[in-house]
């Protein structure tokens, strides 16, 4: 097992590659003393390593996503000031899991507060110069958000075409997408 600062050196000291990723999140899931210092890491846009704790996160609430409940209220707060791409990109696939598991299970996962949060970042990162990853991610967690709150689909209506003589086939194939499960 390893320590707290031995797991935030291994953090500092990882790359995009999937198998450290793999490696490091197999830790955090092992060990709740590491979990903590990936979670205080991700959840600190100002820690210089933030972005690489958010890619390892990403994997551990991909399979574990009630993990992220005690740290909710800190997480949808700072979502506005992640500023590096890839923990844009992270952090919009982890609102995608935390939206799909309070849709799922209706038990109160996002407090009503955290749901409009997470609704605001994802029309920032929509209509903002992110990559395009974080878009599709944020589309597709609007589009689901929408199913409750009727207006959030009249928004992506006029959005998303909006963005297509400006973006990539990748956006445009996600935007035509989510289009069609609206009309």
């Amino acid at each position: 097992m390893i320590d707290r600062e031995n797991f935030y050196e291994a953090i500092a000291s990882s790359t995009a590659h999937r198998p450290i990723r793999d490696r490091l999140s197999g830790e955090a899931m092992a060990d709740p003393d590491c979990f903590s210092v990936l979670i205080e890491t991700a959840l600190n846009p100002s820690d210089k390593y933030h972005y690489k704790a958010c890619w390892i996160l990403e994997l551990v609430l991909e399979v574990k996503i009630d993990w992220l409940k005690d740290y909710l209220s800190v997480f949808c707060d700072v979502l506005s000031a992640y500023r590096h791409d890839g923990a844009v990109r992270s952090v919009s696939k982890i609102c995608l899991f935390a939206v799909q598991r309070d849709l799922k299970s209706y038990d109160g996962f996002l407090s009503s507060t955290q749901r409009q949060q997470v609704t605001e970042a994802c029309f920032d990162w929509l209509i903002s110069n992110t990559k395009v990853a974080s878009k599709a991610y944020a589309m597709r967690t609007l589009y689901l958000l929408g199913k409750e709150n009727h207006w959030i689909h009249a928004e992506l209506k006029h959005i998303l075409p909006q963005g297509f003589p400006l973006h990539s086939p990748a956006y445009q194939s996600a935007a035509k997408e989510i289009l069609k499960k609206i009309r």
